[in-house]
């Protein structure tokens, strides 16, 4: 689908995006439907324009013109994929080794420990320290923890078989319900960075769980979106947004009878994509075992057309937002994954947040209906697996 093609179906959303935009209460952020989407569809093909994310509360800047800039920046080198299924230097691999001499067990499925360089640590003496209402620090606690997917050390996501990601999908449930009982654990972050651009130390496919005893900045600012909206209109602001979206379908990737993966409105990652529970459910332990299943098969699609895209293990960071785990039933939340990757215009070239993103605003070239477009040709069949 071409870029002009899909800015013309946009075109058809944008009056229910604007009420959306309105019903969620933003007032400050809107002054009237003339003001905030006076633009024709010619003109979104070459204007700069800027989009709202009623999530973050924060404004996205969207510049179509610049798609076809001249490269002359930094150009990435290929990582080489791991290509042994079992390393016997990897700290990962069943039977290795880890940091301290600590040993890890020889594991058939899923394996998770505590991380043995943890960013927070459980125990710890509470203290704060105020001056002038300026100079402010105070003491947190958590506990970091690892889960490998696999025992193979080249087995990612995309590669991996039904019931292989199914078994991920339940530990992360496991984890999630063991961490969410423990009395000062306000929330539970699973997140996986994949790949050395995103800061992966070690291929092995794995992922990490943060449980804080406080609420973190970005859920933090999620959960007063999603309160205030359901305040206003006693409804979920992620189910009227993804109805709104499945009406249009510019924006959707894939879908099954559970879950939708679409690439956001106002995404500000040139491939972001955002994952939403089709029923409305707060947390991954309220899936039924159906939807467990489902939840894996459209991990395993998005993943393989991540991969399509440029022809490579296509790195990103990804991570689950869920209710606090604070024993209240935050009936506005939604259960939602965010897939944030770096690569923009080929395996080599990445976007960069920097300069005008670091002291402003977000901006995007790509619009998000390109994106969306992109990896809806990208298909589900392996690039390594089309030859076979």
């Amino acid at each position: 689908m071409s870029f002009r093609a899909c800015l013309l179906q946009a075109g058809r959303v944008r009056n229910l995006l604007l009420d959306f935009c309105a019903a969620a209460g933003f007032e400050d952020c809107y002054h009237s439907r003339a003001q905030l989407f006076t633009m024709n569809l010619e003109e979104l093909l070459r204007t700069p324009h800027k989009r709202f994310n009623p999530l973050l509360r924060e404004w996205v800047l969207v510049s179509p013109q610049r798609t076809e800039r001249p490269w002359l920046g930094k150009v990435e080198g290929l990582p080489a994929a791991p290509s042994v299924s079992y390393d016997p230097n990897c700290y990962l691999c069943p039977g290795n080794k880890r940091a301290g001499g600590k040993q890890t067990p020889p594991y058939t499925g899923t394996y998770a420990f505590g991380n043995d360089f943890p960013a927070l640590l459980p125990e710890g003496e509470s203290f704060h320290y105020e001056e002038n209402n300026l100079l402010m620090a105070q003491a947190d606690r958590g506990n970091c923890r690892v889960l490998c997917f696999s025992p193979r050390h080249d087995l990612t996501v995309p590669r991996m078989n039904a019931c292989e990601l199914r078994g991920v999908v339940d530990a992360w449930t496991e984890q999630f319900c063991e961490l969410a009982q423990i009395p000062w654990v306000q929330h539970v972050q699973i997140f996986e960075n994949r790949g050395e651009l995103m800061g992966a130390s070690n291929p092995h496919p794995h992922c990490q769980i943060w449980a804080n005893a406080t609420l973190p900045n970005f859920p933090a600012r999620e959960d007063e979106s999603l309160r205030a909206y359901h305040a206003e209109k006693h409804s979920c602001l992620l189910c009227d947004y993804l109805q709104l979206e499945l009406q249009r379908s510019e924006r959707i990737v894939c879908q099954n009878d559970a879950f939708v993966v679409l690439v956001p409105f106002w995404a500000v990652w040139p491939f972001e994509a955002l994952v939403l529970s089709k029923r409305h459910i707060s947390s991954i332990d309220q899936l039924s075992a159906e939807e467990r299943d489902l939840l894996a098969d459209i991990l395993r699609r998005i993943t393989i057309r991540y991969d399509n895209l440029f022809e490579t293990a296509f790195p990103y960071s990804m991570g689950f937002h869920q209710r606090p785990t604070d024993g209240q039933p935050h009936e506005p939340w939604h259960l939602h994954a965010h897939y944030f990757p770096p690569l923009l215009r080929s395996a080599t070239v990445r976007k960069f947040m920097v300069g005008y993103e670091l002291l402003a605003s977000p901006q995007r070239d790509l619009t998000p209906e390109t994106a969306a477009a992109r990896l809806l040709e990208a298909g589900e069949i392996h690039y390594l697996d089309r030859a076979t």
